[in-house]
């Protein structure tokens, strides 16, 4: 592709006015998909409208999915290796961290009792301050809560796939010593990406696992939870509190019993707001448009064969 020229990048299966700016910014020309070189993909979870755009036009060579969770078009993505793919990886990094650092203050502090109260009542929370915090999860989100946690002196552990060392992070230790990891830990924070091997990942065992006053801060995927013993740990008193911005099932039914648990603080999926969100988008479709030009290596390009 010649570097000078505007690429056309087609906006499908709808676009935004600050969609168009955004791939504009980066200088491209927004065209129709049998024109287009590259494709911004803005449904979260429509594989087959994009499976039968990219049949009906091989000559697209890119495609920019809007989320970071990629979990529905991994299917279609291992078929059509041909093609880059690119992610929002990475964008929503700070909102999601600070959504994670507020729930966890608030189980601390045991916000969700109080906000329950009717009636002024005894004290109760703890400090967060040097507490043991492990983090399921090494990425963008990960690294950004590490650094909030900074001024409170926890002891850190992350598990992560590829065990490598994190500035801030006391421990860093592969999926295979989850259990380990997880032993006699204050805080036990969610922030991976939902594969086939983390479906689960959290039942009763590594619940058991943690310290009887711990709180569950889950800002990744509901599904990385078995819901039920999560459910009897709270009711048993085998587990401080759990707060929860994603859940399994979601949207969480009305009469759901984590709604009436005490211990239990949920919000709906609300770790990045659209308002928040969209800023960010637009400045990653900007500059992975501005680099597809230039012939650079894109940011949050998908590894297929890991899944995220």
């Amino acid at each position: 592709m010649d570097a000078q020229a505007p690429p056309a990048i087609a906006i499908a299966p709808r676009t935004a006015g600050w969609i168009d700016a955004a791939v504009e910014a980066g200088g491209g020309r927004l065209a129709r998909p049998p024109e287009a070189v590259a494709v911004v993909w803005t449904a979260p979870d429509d594989p087959d409208g994009l499976a039968d755009l990219l049949a009906a036009n091989p000559q697209i060579e890119w495609v920019q999915l809007p989320w970071a969770g990629i979990d529905p078009y991994l299917h279609l993505m291992a078929s059509e290796r041909g093609r880059t793919w690119s992610c929002a990886k990475g964008v929503y990094a700070d909102p999601v961290a600070e959504h994670a650092l507020a729930l966890l203050l608030a189980g601390f502090r045991q916000l969700p009792r109080y906000a329950r109260a009717e009636t002024w009542t005894g004290d109760a929370g703890r400090n967060l301050f040097g507490a043991r915090v492990t983090i399921l999860g090494g990425g963008g989100i990960a690294g950004v809560l590490v650094g909030l946690l900074a001024p409170f002196r926890c002891t850190i552990t992350v598990v992560r796939h590829t065990p490598q060392a994190m500035a801030g992070v006391d421990r860093v230790l592969p999926p295979h010593r989850l259990h380990h990891a997880l032993d006699g830990a204050e805080a036990l924070v969610l922030a991976l990406p939902l594969l086939p091997d983390t479906v689960g990942l959290i039942g009763a065992a590594e619940l058991a696992l943690l310290a009887p006053d711990a709180w569950l801060v889950n800002v990744a995927r509901g599904a990385h939870v078995d819901t039920g013993a999560l459910v009897s740990a709270l009711e048993g008193g085998r587990l401080g509190g759990a707060a929860l911005d994603v859940t399994d099932p979601e949207p969480l039914p009305d009469g759901h019993p984590l709604w009436s648990l005490p211990n239990v603080v949920i919000t709906p999926h609300t770790g990045n707001t659209k308002a928040m969100a969209r800023p960010l988008l637009a400045a990653r479709i900007t500059e992975n448009v501005r680099r597809y030009r230039a012939g650079e290596s894109l940011v949050g390009l998908v590894d297929v064969d890991l899944g995220y």
